[in-house]
């Protein structure tokens, strides 16, 4: 079979399984499905597979036949393990075809911990928030892969809440390396703060395995412990998943910053240095963190700060401004999210600030008096370093923002 589109109508994709160990005691702790294309097809590979049926505009639908087929095959697994399915977030906005659908609700009697690639965060932020919620609503994990090929998304990784980082394969064959110090650090990070489990991809040697523990990692696949496919005789335990429940509450930053700290009240002269302070940090260090702000109209972006957000957007992962009139990119390489005329972020001045090992934030609400200098405007506001408000703060921003093509 040589043609994508009857690989896809056929549903010709095929699952395999690899294991997922305990490195400590090499106890089994559940498998990850694997899609295949046809064999000696040229999308036998899921990767080249993807790319041709995104360039078709039919990335969706492969999605839901890959991940019905992962359930297929994982039919009778044993209820401790977990099933790790890949998951392109884009997918959550195409409904599932009726013909697969039997699979798929399958696939709620299977501890399923859905897959996501870091690449994803800053592409499309809003479908990843939506999917994320969807699988935790569900009572799903949520795993990010390939975590550090891209070690711009770190900074990401926070508002993805994360249960299961997966350490890139790549990391274990330079772990002298300074950025893999760096990337590992950030990690180790966020694992502690949150209880996550960290697990390394690819581990294909003994010393791989004693690389991946000095890394944070309790967990792990590769060639090691199984091929594709296999399924040697383990003893099982099963894999802790610390953020199973609900997603955050939702609300404007200020609103959720207000609810645990009391604002205070200053001019918008006044509160001019404290946020370009924040802007300044997104320019920090070798991992450099999130932009996200609220300038409540286009006409407070002005050429200024249009050039200022440029800069900074040259390194950051993410920067994003968002207000009435604002066009979807009001600056080079700046992400802008348009707000309606009544929407309640209108009323609000924003600075967030979101990185691997920092996080701060501005959040102000306009008192609206009339016939006041622009200057002159009062504002209530807060600033803020504790780092879950600022996330949470956060979150609710990026659903605003549109996916890059």
């Amino acid at each position: 079979m040589a043609d994508l589109h009857a690989i896809i109508d056929e549903r010709a994709v095929t699952t395999v399984l690899q294991p997922l160990v305990e490195l400590a005691g090499g106890r089994l702790v559940g498998y990850e499905a694997l899609s295949r294309g046809p064999h000696g097809s040229p999308w036998e590979k899921p990767a080249a597979l993807f790319a041709a049926a995104r360039a078709a505009g039919r990335d969706g639908e492969l999605d839901w036949v890959c991940r019905a087929s992962a359930y297929r095959a994982a039919a009778g697994l044993d209820p401790r393990l977990a099933l790790f399915v890949n998951m392109e977030p884009a997918a959550a906005r195409v409904p599932c075809p009726p013909d697969l659908a039997p699979a798929i609700e399958q696939g709620g009697t299977l501890r399923v911990v859905t897959e996501m690639t870091e690449r994803a965060i800053a592409r499309d932020p809003a479908a990843l928030l939506a999917a994320t919620s969807a699988c935790r609503a569900a009572g799903r994990g949520v795993a990010l892969d390939d975590v550090g090929a891209d070690p711009g998304s770190l900074a990401l990784m926070p508002f993805v809440r994360p249960d299961v980082v997966k350490l890139d394969m790549d990391l274990l064959r330079r772990p002298g390396d300074p950025g893999t110090a760096r990337i590992v650090a950030a990690v180790s990070a966020y694992a502690e703060s949150s209880a996550a489990v960290v697990l390394a991809e690819g581990i294909e040697t003994p010393r791989q395995c004693d690389v991946a523990r000095t890394m944070g990692a309790a967990y792990g696949q590769g060639w090691l412990f199984g091929r594709p496919g296999t399924s040697p005789p383990r003893d099982i335990v099963e894999l802790p998943l610390p953020m199973a429940g609900p997603e955050p509450g939702d609300g404007t930053p200020f609103e959720i910053v207000t609810r645990r700290r009391r604002p205070t009240r200053a001019s918008k002269a006044d509160l001019l240095p404290l946020s370009r302070h924040l802007e300044a940090l997104a320019t920090d260090g070798p991992l450099p963190p999130v932009l996200l702000a609220c300038f409540q109209h286009s006409r407070h972006f002005g050429p200024v700060t249009a050039r200022r957000y440029a800069r900074i957007a040259r390194t950051s992962p993410l920067v994003a401004a968002l207000g009435v009139g604002l066009s979807a990119e009001p600056a080079p390489g700046v992400r802008g999210a348009r707000l309606s005329a009544d929407d309640r972020l209108g009323g609000e001045w924003n600075v967030l600030v979101v990185g691997p090992h920092q996080a701060a934030a501005l959040v102000a609400r306009d008192l609206a008096e009339t016939g006041v200098p622009d200057a002159d405007r009062r504002f209530d506001f807060v600033l803020t370093h504790d780092r879950d408000l600022v996330i949470a703060a956060a979150r609710p921003l990026l659903r605003f923002i549109t996916p890059t093509p």
